[in-house]
């Protein structure tokens, strides 16, 4: 078993489209707008399919791209980074696992998307394996080398899998992803998400030696001395580090949103960031086109996104290739 680093070779990638039975409602073409947006940044690179139990949101708005597909699932909401099937490499074969979802510790409905990867699977015909166990993708980030990235506040919450204590945990990741190391953060958060920490709004594997993180030098910005001890926890990894400082505080109807830069997407030959309408938008894009020379740096306007408390990496789910690149069949 092998987790797959998320630059390496995809096949296409998941959207799940807001609809008007989502939370998306109040202002539902303002978001997709934004999912216009963001389609358009990936489809050059590699094929994207989306899926919404509305088929005219489809064909008013995404059929005119090339590169895409359509199938219509319900669902309940848009991350399904979260509810997603996540791929591991078994051998020269793909292997595609289902998790449970209850919804971040069941803060909300979710018996729709947990039950959307078996839909996938028939469509795409994927190897898909139950695992009774709870996990949002959006919460595990790996290097493909055997090392994973995440947070204790997520994963050992007792909203999740309380049955099983931290040792535990962290046995049944090593077996599931052919692990040798598990990176366990004990700080960090983003005001504004609800996920209890994801660790994909906070540090990220850019490359198999280097780890890009949230900060800030704000010492009056509430995030400033937990971002700053999860720095101190990041330096003792001994992997690279490279800094993606906050944007400044963004409001919708005085709630503070969750303006993180973490929340990127790689898709083949290109990374799509998140950005804020902000001046550490562009200090962000440059930092990341240096450090990913071969990639092509895209910034998409997440500020309605982040209005439902997720980026753009929490609206994506990735569906890789074989390591030599050939597909599934």
């Amino acid at each position: 078993m092998r987790a797959y680093a998320e630059w390496e070779k995809q096949e296409l990638i998941f959207l799940s489209l807001p609809h008007e039975n989502s939370d998306w409602k109040p202002y539902l073409n303002e978001i997709l707008d934004s999912y216009e947006e963001l389609v358009a940044a990936i489809v050059p690179f590699q094929k994207v399919v989306l899926i919404c139990p509305d088929e005219e949101i489809f064909n008013s708005r995404f059929a005119k791209f090339d590169n895409v597909e359509f199938i219509k699932i319900d669902t309940d909401d848009t991350w399904i980074r979260d509810y997603g099937m996540i791929d591991i490499e078994n051998g020269d074969k793909i292997l595609s696992y289902d998790f449970k979802f209850n919804a971040w510790g069941g803060k909300f409905e979710s018996s729709k998307d947990n039950a959307v990867n078996l839909e996938l699977a028939k469509h795409f015909k994927s190897d898909l394996r139950e695992v009774d166990f709870i996990l949002e993708g959006g919460s595990i980030e790996f290097d493909g080398q055997g090392t994973l990235l995440t947070t204790e506040t997520c994963l050992l919450n007792d909203n999740r899998n309380s049955k099983f204590n931290k040792e535990q945990i962290e046995a049944k990741l090593k077996e599931l992803f052919g692990l040798k190391r598990v990176i366990w953060l004990k700080h960090g958060f983003i005001k504004g998400d609800d996920t209890d920490s994801h660790v994909d709004t906070l540090a990220r594997f850019i490359s198999s030696d280097t780890i890009a993180y949230a900060c800030t030098d704000d010492k009056d910005d509430e995030h400033y001395e937990e971002l700053k001890k999860m720095k101190q926890e990041l330096e003792t990894t001994g992997f690279k580090l490279l800094e993606l400082p906050l944007p400044k505080a963004k409001f919708y109807e005085g709630k503070r949103l969750g303006c993180t830069y973490a929340n990127f997407i790689f898709v083949n030959g290109a990374l799509i960031v998140p950005t804020y309408n902000d001046p550490n938008d562009k200090i962000v894009l440059e930092r990341l086109a240096k450090a990913l020379p071969d990639h092509k740096i895209i910034g998409v306007n997440s500020l309605v996104f982040v209005r439902q408390n997720g980026s753009l990496h929490c609206s994506s789910q990735n569906r890789f290739l074989r390591r030599d690149g050939s597909d599934r069949k």
